[in-house]
């Protein structure tokens, strides 16, 4: 699949640009070990570094950069950016801007000092027909001191501006930089289609399938990765090379 990104021709040195989601891993997913103690087991258990459907999900898509570094202290964001005149008159010029909280109000995300900030995109994005773009917080990036809210946006025809990515403030004691390059995003193409749900029995067959596979997982490890996880394209055939980068 093509996905396009354009930007203003005078900003195509000057920003970072959408990379495929696995090159974004964290370093605590890379450098944390693969075993750990479990007290309630009494052995070494392993991490979710061995888990395929953990990576993979962290792993999938491309995310969306912070164009520029940005500071927080005392709740003040802040940033030092040097742009060059943008030939867009109506282009977005810094890298966040702001909610207001009653934006969200009647929803589990309000309160009256929540701030919810926006970070504005410098990227358009173009998918293929009949292909929205599904743009969520960065997969299991909790260490993150933001949660970006959920979106979903026919980038097939939405395709002129970039696409605002709204999210809440969580740790209003961060104090730090966000440096240029933090993902902001994870976002997944979909492709809009109609769907049936149904239901059925397992037959004896299915039913002895389930037991003999439930078998395997229980006494083997890597049944997954090694038996039923499809290749990925473009990266390595294995979760934990992504993951040791």
């Amino acid at each position: 699949m093509r996905v396009l990104f354009r930007c203003d021709p005078a900003l195509i040195d000057h920003l970072p640009r959408p990379v495929p989601a696995r090159q974004s891993l964290p370093d605590w997913l890379k450098t944390m070990p693969r075993h750990a103690v479990s007290d309630m087991h009494g052995e070494a258990v392993r991490t979710v570094k061995h888990c395929p459907p953990f990576v993979d999900a962290m792993s999938h898509g491309f995310t969306i950069p912070l164009p520029c570094d940005v500071m927080v202290e005392q709740g003040q964001m802040t940033w030092h950016w040097d742009l060059p005149g943008l030939a867009a008159q109506h282009h977005p010029k810094s890298p966040i801007s702001f909610h207001h909280p009653a934006q969200v109000e009647g929803t589990p995300l309000w309160s009256p000092d929540q701030v919810i900030v926006k970070f504005n995109s410098f990227w358009t994005v173009e998918l293929p027909d009949k292909f929205s773009l599904f743009a969520m917080h960065p997969a299991n990036r909790a260490d993150l001191p933001f949660r970006l809210l959920s979106g979903l946006v026919d980038a097939d025809r939405f395709h002129d501006v970039g696409i605002l990515f709204p999210a809440v403030w969580l740790d209003p004691d961060f104090s730090g930089t966000l440096p240029r390059g933090t993902p902001i995003a994870q976002c997944i193409p979909v492709q809009r289609e109609a769907f049936s749900l149904d239901y059925a029995p397992m037959t004896k067959a299915e039913t002895a399938q389930y037991d003999e596979t439930a078998q395997k997982l229980l006494t083997q490890s890597g049944v997954y990765r090694k038996d039923f996880r499809a290749a990925r394209s473009g990266g390595g055939t294995a979760v934990e090379d992504s993951a040791e980068g």
